[in-house]
């Protein structure tokens, strides 16, 4: 098993979006890239602990590669705006790419570069990409939130269309349970 540690806006999107992936075999939301230890969802909302939002994924990379994670992550959120998605704004919803490794690094890299060649977005891609240091786990109410929580607006107005989208763009990838499911 292999980790890959994302920053695309509130947690609870990246959870959602990366969860029904097959190889991929837990999600933990959690916080990273600040100056404090164990920090809580209050601190971090706070936008004073330099810290993200962001989701670990522990994956298994037979069944799905770093570069097919990257793919989801570039497609489910918009990394051209800086510190902020959508209406959610603050240095805790930057883009970010807290990578494990030197290839998980150069591979980021590499792809955020043919992103900007290309012009693939009318902004340049502003996801930074950076070493993991230390992921401090959220609070448990906060993991699994979508599915147990999928009635509540947030979820409905802002999760369901980027679980929606990856399911639709991505049903090859998906978990066999969830694409019998759509």
């Amino acid at each position: 098993m292999e980790q890959a540690t994302f920053g695309a806006g509130c947690f609870w999107c990246v959870e959602a979006v990366f969860q029904d992936l097959n190889g991929v075999e837990k999600v933990v939301s959690g916080y990273t890239g600040g100056r404090i230890a164990n920090p809580t969802y209050k601190e971090v909302c706070s936008g004073l602990t330099g810290h993200a939002e962001v989701a670990q994924i522990t994956y298994d990379p037979s069944k799905i590669s770093f570069e097919e994670l990257l793919e989801v992550f570039w497609k489910t959120h918009d990394p051209t705006t800086l510190n902020r998605q959508g209406a959610d704004v603050g240095t805790q919803y930057r883009s970010a790419i807290f990578y494990h490794n030197d290839e998980q690094r150069r591979l980021a890299e590499e792809y955020k570069k043919k992103l900007n060649d290309a012009h693939a977005f009318p902004n340049p891609v502003v996801t930074e990409i950076v070493p993991l240091e230390k992921f401090y786990a959220a609070e448990n109410y906060h993991q699994n939130y979508y599915n147990q929580n999928s009635q509540q607006p947030y979820c409905q107005f802002v999760v369901k269309p980027k679980v929606d989208k990856v399911r639709q763009v991505f049903a090859d990838k998906l978990k066999i349970e969830v694409s019998t499911k759509k």
